[in-house]
């Protein structure tokens, strides 16, 4: 079953990535229900690394801005809410509840270049669904780079075994300052079938 054209035109062909931000709050209901789509996306193991801060106060903009690249900072303080998008370096421990079937945490324990590939890995994933899920359910997002991962990790998850991935800004986007869109690499340039 395909799904409708309007769903493929709101998730990808209008879709776009977002600077500018209408002055509209997110609620936290709609955050809730972002996760919880974001979470049904496939990870392996069902190890579910992905650990989402969504930043929206004053102060936890203000503990942020300093972290950004110039370039990033005007827009993320402007934006209803900016995820930093993490992911957990101990999400084994959760696989007992998360992969009930087989006992896998002893595969992570100890192996600190395994449980990196898998967090980082399945965590990008999960970012990736968010953006989507975030799409779906009529937000706008402006995903980006451009941060200082080591004073992101020390500001907002010390202690902790969480580290930033990237920075994604949420809301409603003000259309009328959209740009064109930026060209897109051919089946040919970038795809085989062998």
């Amino acid at each position: 079953m395909q799904v409708d054209e309007t769903v493929l035109r709101q998730a990808f062909h209008e879709a776009r990535t977002h600077n500018a931000w209408l002055p509209k709050d997110v609620p936290d209901s709609l955050l809730h229900s972002l996760v919880e789509m974001a979470n049904l996306g496939p990870t392996s193991l069902n190890c579910e690394p992905a650990r989402y801060l969504f930043v929206r106060s004053k102060a936890a903009k203000e503990k942020l801005a300093p972290l950004l690249s110039e370039g990033n900072r005007a827009k993320t303080m402007q934006a209803p809410v900016c995820v930093i998008m993490g992911y957990d370096m101990e999400f084994y421990e959760q696989l007992p509840r998360l992969f009930p079937h087989k006992d896998v945490r002893a595969s992570f324990a100890g192996q600190p270049e395994k449980i990196r590939d898998t967090a980082f890995r399945n965590g990008t994933l999960q970012g990736g669904y968010l953006i989507m899920a975030a799409r779906l359910l009529g937000l706008d997002c402006g995903p980006m780079s451009g941060f200082d991962n080591a004073g992101v990790d020390a500001a907002f998850f010390a202690g902790t075994g969480v580290r930033s991935n990237f920075l994604c800004n949420l809301g409603y986007g003000d259309a009328s300052v959209l740009k064109e869109r930026l060209p897109r690499l051919p089946f040919t340039d970038c795809a085989q079938i062998i």
